[in-house]
């Protein structure tokens, strides 16, 4: 299949990150913390390059939203649909889930900018370094899965969530019981005392985090986290420089029963915890009345590395702030067939031997 790489021919509209020394471009060193010039090897903090100071007003928050739709730009791989946003310097690019060119759209349109982000704390040698260390270790993956040139693909991909808070108030009902038997003589007596129980109170439920990402990639994102929300800081697009990120698809209203849903066993786990005496408990009901909620669109951090092969494509994921990793591994039919024609060169002589015996 024939692929066309289309670079961005319309004037664009950057949002320069140059070293304020000698006006070479700054790139995001996560090892440090800090945009770094390699040229003169000044480093500066993102705050210092976006010069903040203070709370924006909503006047400069808008001016912000409409500066990162104008400078991030839209790619889309024709042979998997993946959409991945990228900011100008990118014209082309690599998928990072097929390994196929990707083609240019367009500037992004229509999607808020993120309020809080989660940088990435590893960088790009680190997380090739973990990989092939998780690789080397599996005896029966492909070479190709273990080589250097394999783990040179390996990606910084920022995903999109919702994190929820919200203050609520709980209640749940339960039917509960109380035996007690004793004997007087020859007689055994048994006591069955029956109950209406309810617990309730206000429940405070922070940092919720779902998912606003559509593509299929839920048992990956869900192997990889958490994310400690001690992580989450203001949002700030010099993060993004030297990274990719994946467009937001899911709007809160979409994921919301989701988030009650969960709110619901977190209150179901608190307040049963508080009923306790009892011989047997029979729940009624479960109420969650949310007063108010907060939510918070973020970005968050993810070194992504897939195998593609013509049945499967298999996932490397790895938490680009905790380092947890989540791994799909190929098996080689041929390292395989080698281990099972060794073992049988070692049993095959004993076979013969023991056989003999009884001959």
């Amino acid at each position: 299949m024939d692929y066309t790489i289309t670079e961005n021919t319309e004037a664009a509209s950057t949002k320069a990150y140059n070293c304020p020394n000698c006006g070479a471009e700054l790139k995001f060193n996560p090892n440090k913390n800090k945009l770094c010039c390699e040229f003169c090897e000044s480093e500066f903090s993102a705050e210092e390059i976006e010069n903040k100071h203070g709370e924006d007003t909503g006047y400069e928050k808008q001016k912000k939203s409409e500066e990162y739709c104008n400078i991030m730009n839209e790619f889309c791989c024709p042979n998997c649909g993946a959409e991945i946003l990228s900011d100008d310097d990118t014209a082309a690019d690599i998928c990072v889930y097929c390994q196929s060119p990707v083609v240019h759209k367009g500037k992004l349109s229509g999607q808020m900018m993120p309020d809080k982000i989660i940088p990435f704390r590893y960088g790009k040698k680190e997380a090739e370094s973990r990989f092939r260390k998780f690789a080397s270790a599996k005896w029966f993956v492909p070479s190709s899965f273990k080589s250097k040139k394999h783990a040179d693909l390996i990606r910084g991909v920022y995903y999109p969530f919702w994190v929820t808070d919200a203050d609520t108030y709980s209640e749940l009902s339960a039917n509960c019981t109380r035996i007690r038997v004793w004997r007087s003589g020859n007689t055994e007596f048994t006591e069955t005392s029956r109950y209406n129980v309810v617990r309730g109170g206000s429940i405070h439920f922070e940092d919720i985090v779902t998912s606003a990402y559509s593509k299929s990639d839920k048992e990956m994102l869900e192997g990889v986290l958490p994310y400690p929300s001690s992580s989450l800081i203001p949002f700030s697009m010099a993060y993004l420089s030297g990274f990719k990120a994946n467009k937001r698809d899911i709007e809160r209203d979409a994921v919301s029963d989701e988030v009650k849903s969960r709110m619901k066993d977190y209150a179901d786990t608190l307040l049963s915890a508080t009923i306790s005496g009892y011989t047997g408990v029979t729940k009624r009901s479960l109420g969650v009345n949310v007063h108010s909620a907060h939510w918070e669109y973020s970005l968050m951090p993810i070194w992504i590395l897939n195998y593609v092969t013509p049945k499967k494509t298999y996932k490397y994921a790895m938490n680009g702030d905790t380092g947890k990793i989540y791994g799909e591994l190929p098996v080689s039919p041929k390292k395989v067939l080698i281990a099972c024609a060794a073992v049988f060169a070692v049993v095959a002589p004993i076979v013969g031997i023991i056989g003999g015996m009884f001959l």
